[in-house]
């Protein structure tokens, strides 16, 4: 495998540069980019299907956190849209436990036979027992109930977030949907990214730089800050941290 990377922005993945590549396969977070944190547009979500059956590639879409969306219901996924060329990829990892290595891929009808040969060599199958139980979850509608409790939570703390912002870095500009466990922050015109990330770390506070999600220069000076784990007063004082840092 040759990973090449192409260039995205807030619609989305740039199908007319996936096109210019060589590419015969692409992973997309179309619900949610990671980290840009847009949705993917409408014209692109064709464009990239119609791409994959011209080309007779496959699009693996990383479902990672579509759940979680908090001023509007989740969006479609393109594996609906085009059942073909799609590859669903989904885990438990965010609204249960990472813990519980549980995920699930719905692929095109003419592969899931190879994928399940492989699945099977690569470590004999997941574990029987916890696969019973999510699905069970699943059936009875344990599993939406509790992403439904688990919204007004990641809520508040993604709104402790952007009020600390608000506060203690005004000039500092927010990009994406409210959606997901983590937001992508422009920092002032200048700031130094990287020294910020390290100097915040010594100090108790680890959160990654946006040059970390890039394969060349990032478009600007950026954070992208994970709420999932921190109760709001945590994500104010170390939004604060990062207001005083930037002073």
């Amino acid at each position: 495998l040759e990973p090449v990377p192409v260039r995205a922005d807030a619609d989305g993945i740039d199908v007319e540069a996936l096109a210019a590549t060589r590419a015969d396969a692409v992973i997309v977070t179309p619900a949610h980019g990671l980290p840009l944190g847009g949705v993917l547009a409408p014209g692109r979500r064709s464009a990239l299907v119609h791409w994959a059956r011209e080309r007779h590639a496959l699009v693996i879409e990383d479902d990672y956190d579509a759940e979680f969306r908090y001023d509007a219901e989740p969006v479609g996924t393109l594996q609906g849209l085009a059942p073909d060329v799609v590859a669903l990829v989904g885990t438990v990892s965010k609204t249960l436990a990472p813990a519980l290595r549980l995920g699930w891929v719905l692929a095109p009808p003419d592969q899931v036979g190879a994928l399940a040969a492989g699945r099977g060599l690569q470590d004999l199958g997941s574990p029987l027992l916890e696969q019973l139980a999510l699905a069970r979850l699943m059936s009875c509608g344990g599993l939406d109930r509790h992403v439904r409790s688990l919204r007004p939570h990641y809520r508040a703390r993604r709104d402790a977030v952007l009020a600390a912002l608000a506060t203690a870095v005004p000039a500092a500009r927010v990009h994406g949907v409210a959606a997901g466990l983590h937001v992508l922050v422009e920092l002032p015109a200048g700031s130094d990214e990287a020294t910020l990330v390290a100097v915040a770390e010594q100090h108790g506070v680890r959160f990654y730089g946006l040059a970390r999600h890039c394969a060349g220069a990032p478009p600007f000076p950026g954070l992208v800050l994970g709420y999932a784990n921190h109760t709001p007063h945590e994500l104010t004082a170390a939004v604060e941290l990062i207001g005083e840092l930037l002073a």
